[in-house]
């Protein structure tokens, strides 16, 4: 139901491949800022990087299945 909601809104399996890629950049982005923040708030920032870091491997089986429908 939803792969074939993203396959008619033109989503391809190359897009979340990519999306997946960005968000392991950002997941290293949020990382190395939360080791600059303050003590009081590092718990905060660690846990937001590691949040992040949960999205690639969703996106990745996302892509691998609208590359099977396509």
């Amino acid at each position: 139901m939803v792969i074939g909601l993203l396959h008619r809104a033109d989503v391809r399996s190359t897009h979340l491949y990519l999306a997946s890629l960005g968000t392991i950049g950002l997941c290293l982005g949020l990382w190395i800022r939360a080791k600059t923040v303050d003590q009081t708030q590092r718990g905060n920032a660690e846990r937001r990087a590691l949040f992040v870091g949960l999205w690639p491997p969703t996106m990745w089986l996302i892509g691998d299945s609208l590359r099977e429908h396509e």
